[in-house]
């Protein structure tokens, strides 16, 4: 893989980041105003965000690990 694939690749990580954490804090703002609960959804959404996020990060970064892992290999 070139680098600057790489490198865009690892640009996109802080805005996939970002984004999976403020769509599930605004879903859960949406969602308690809607309910008029207290802040109940917007810690839901808050860690299904995180949770979204990290798995995601690791499906990006993954195949930049496996290239390192077949360099050292081979």
């Amino acid at each position: 893989m070139p680098r600057w694939v790489a490198a865009l690749r690892l640009t996109g990580v802080g805005f996939f980041v970002g984004a999976c954490i403020l769509l599930g804090v605004f879903a859960g703002i949406w969602l308690d105003g809607k309910l008029n609960t207290g802040p109940v959804f917007v810690i839901i959404g808050l860690v299904l965000g995180i949770v979204v996020a990290v798995y995601g990060v690791y499906q990006l970064i993954r195949p930049l690990l496996s290239d390192r892992e077949d360099k050292e290999n081979g």
